[in-house]
């Protein structure tokens, strides 16, 4: 199984009532970044048979936004296993779920994201360590008894890949 690791983006300052801080919705620089992660996945020939993400508003607009662009027609799977806070034995059974699936993405939050990713890649089961910054995305390849991570991009990647990607298709006028 491929999965795809999306940490929500930007979203401006945390909110100091937990009840509040979910309905938290991304802001200007975080929709802006979901159409770069998306184009640029798009780019990557990525394709999933699932999204999945935390039902916390910020990181479920993530996942909408960067399905739109690569034009998934499934519906959007909430999953309190992506919710902050939750542990790596949450995540695993979330795997187990959505097991009969090729290539997942899943949309949630630091520190646990990075948690989750850290963890899946080692044969021990400690954590690596890699941070994903808001809007950063990373490629697992999980396999019976070992797993690759593939790559992990930054959102500042993501834009210079999609603008190379974009550059390199456009028809090239001849000046004579």
């Amino acid at each position: 199984m491929i999965i795809y690791f999306l940490r929500h983006a930007s979203a401006g300052e945390r909110l100091s009532n937990a009840k509040r801080d979910e309905k938290r919705a991304l802001d200007k620089e975080g929709i802006e970044q979901c159409g770069i992660v998306g184009r640029a996945l798009v780019a990557l020939d990525v394709h999933v048979d699932a999204i999945i993400s935390s039902p916390l508003k910020r990181a479920a607009q993530t996942a909408s936004l960067v399905g739109n662009e690569l034009s998934y027609e499934g519906k959007l799977q909430l999953e309190d296993a992506l919710r902050p806070g939750t542990a790596f034995a949450d995540f695993r059974r979330l795997l187990e779920k959505y097991a009969k699936h090729e290539a997942i993405m899943v949309v949630g939050h630091n520190p646990n994201l990075s948690e989750f990713l850290g963890r899946s890649i080692t044969e021990t089961g400690c954590e690596a360590g890699i941070d994903l910054k808001k809007g950063a995305v990373a490629k697992v390849e999980m396999g019976r008894n070992l797993a690759a991570l593939h790559w992990c991009f930054t959102p500042k990647t993501l834009r210079l890949l999609y603008s190379a990607a974009a550059e390199s298709s456009r028809p090239k006028i001849s000046r004579k």
